[in-house]
């Protein structure tokens, strides 16, 4: 279906990959993996035309049809939500005013009589166009776009908002929806879980089990990825690598070839030695001429072994923080109101109770809106309850990463300045180590906040946030912006944290790894689930 052969792309002297070469076959879910800056969203332009390539080939049937969704979205404006995913299929509106029209011009034969010929003529485009918008899906496709919609997370008496009204996150959940209502043979996917809630994040995960076309795309959800692909194409060190699995399974075998490399480089650094050492004690005795020339040209002749530079990951060691009490946090009757701007009161929840105690790990869930946000808000003292009692356990230090975090970095500072500034008392070897275990090494930590991404952002911020020994982490969404690396690193660090920690997260792979309680905030009501993930699914199904 599409062939990507012996492909070459570089950008100036820096090569991207070379002799690269993949194929995605007719209804295949293909997972595209690789570090940030391989290369991955440049095989997405090049695939959809958007960029060339320096050597090589990209082949696709004429009549395959691609859809793109990327992280860089049009302006969106004076349409409803509904209209603008609608006017993914520029058909569509057309036909539709064109019928609205000669609709209007058929009502109107009635007071005002048109001669045979002329009625005629208006009859015959009249059933062409409804013969066209049939073809097209016509009749379906509004229906189609609302239930895509709902299904990210619009509710059905939002389907007529105007897009202006809404965040450039909730634009991003627009701009998938228009790619899914093509439908089209191929679908080409950027990173398509951001922005989204658990909520959708499963719905989209259905849709796409149930699409018959070709599927690439990347994705920071390891579980998502897990379900959905059954091939991984690794783009790293310049080349393209294809694995015939979904991601556990490439990690695993990733690992082995690595260890397979290994063994094969450290063999050939043996066997060089040793022929190296012939050479050097031979090379002065005319007796043995032949066999050091012989061996000198067996040497030049024989293709090194290279190991690729590997990300450096360092183990992160937990200052020791204070020991809190045992009943780090408990709330009776807790509820909170939200005065809406039309003056009437939106109730958030109420009448919740909990009881966090030390050493738990707590997954917050509910559905977007529930107050999951809201409540670690009351939690951390940046929001007052309505009513109800809040009482946080003796010796609790607490470190609180918002999904507003990010704006507490001062944009002119460098990584090291702003992690420094909130442990002064700190070594700067400590610091360098707590930022080699963030991915941050080198000359990296010198960077200026305003030129990181918003994944480098939020590693600097849980950064500064650890470093501080807290023993109660509430954390709001920090794994948004993080890839999977990054991910694992965050998710290491909390199995290792000695205190407590209350999450929001999305990340289906990450709570099941940590959770060891769930507080469900459902219909306005807190529901208290003692025990992990696995359990939690259980009582829901």
């Amino acid at each position: 279906m599409v062939h990507f052969s012996k492909v070459t792309k570089q950008y100036g002297p820096r090569i991207l990959y070379k002799n690269a070469s993949f194929q995605i076959n007719p209804g295949e879910k293909v997972g595209l993996v690789g570090p940030n800056g391989a290369g991955k969203t440049t095989v997405f332009r090049v695939l959809s035309g958007e960029e060339g390539i320096d050597a090589g080939s990209v082949s696709k049937p004429e009549r395959m049809t691609m859809g793109y969704f990327s992280q860089n979205i049009e302006e969106m404006a004076g349409q409803t939500i509904l209209q603008e995913v609608l006017s993914a299929n520029t058909n569509f509106l057309k036909l539709q005013e064109k019928i609205k029209v000669l609709e209007q011009q058929l009502e109107q034969s009635a007071m005002k009589p048109m001669s045979d010929e002329e009625m005629a003529q208006l009859l015959e485009e009249y059933g062409e166009a409804q013969t066209e918008f049939e073809q097209i899906g016509g009749y379906g496709l509004e229906s189609q776009a609302a239930e895509i919609l709902t299904g990210l997370g619009f509710p059905p008496d939002e389907h007529h908002r105007l897009t202006e009204s809404y965040s450039g996150g909730w634009k991003m959940r627009v701009a998938l929806a228009k790619i899914l209502l093509l439908n089209p043979s191929i679908l080409l996917m950027d990173e398509p879980t951001n922005h989204l809630d658990m909520e959708s994040i499963l719905w989209l995960e259905e849709w796409l089990m149930k699409y018959q076309g070709a599927l690439l795309m990347t994705s920071h959800d390891r579980d998502f990825m897990n379900r959905l692909v059954g091939k991984v194409i690794e783009v790293a060190h310049q080349t393209i690598t294809v694995y015939g699995g979904n991601y556990d399974f490439y990690d695993r075998e990733r690992q082995i070839r690595k260890e397979q490399l290994l063994a094969s480089h450290r063999r050939q650094e043996e066997m060089l030695a040793k022929e190296q050492e012939f050479i050097s004690r031979f090379a002065a005795r005319a007796s043995h001429a032949a066999q050091v020339q012989s061996r000198v040209k067996k040497i030049e002749k024989i293709e090194r072994i290279e190991i690729p530079p590997e990300e450096a990951v360092i183990k992160f060691e937990w200052p020791e923080p204070p020991r809190g009490g045992d009943e780090v946090l408990k709330f009776e009757n807790l509820g909170k109101q939200w005065v809406q701007d039309n003056g009437q009161t939106k109730l958030v929840f109420s009448n919740a109770k909990g009881l966090v105690k030390r050493l738990d790990r707590v997954a917050v869930v509910g559905i977007n809106g529930a107050g999951k946000s809201t409540l670690l808000k009351i939690i951390a003292g940046h929001v007052k309850p309505t009513e109800g009692q809040l009482s946080i356990g003796s010796s609790i230090r607490m470190g609180y990463f918002s999904q507003n975090s990010l704006d507490v970095l001062d944009s002119k500072s460098t990584i090291l300045d702003e992690v420094q500034k909130r442990i002064p008392m700190a070594s700067l070897g400590s610091i360098r180590n707590l930022l080699g275990a963030f991915k941050f090494s080198g000359e990296d930590v010198e960077k200026r906040i305003d030129i990181l991404s918003g994944g480098e952002k939020s590693r600097v911020v849980l950064a500064c946030l650890l470093a501080q020994a807290p023993n109660l982490l509430v954390l709001d969404e920090p794994t948004n912006h993080l890839d999977i690396v990054s991910r694992e690193i965050l998710l290491e660090a909390i199995k290792s944290f000695p205190g407590t920690v209350m999450i929001v997260s999305h990340d289906r792979y990450f709570l099941r790894e940590i959770t060891t309680k769930v507080f469900e905030l459902d219909r306005q009501n807190l529901n208290v689930i003692e025990g992990d993930w696995a359990y939690y699914l259980s009582k829901k199904s």
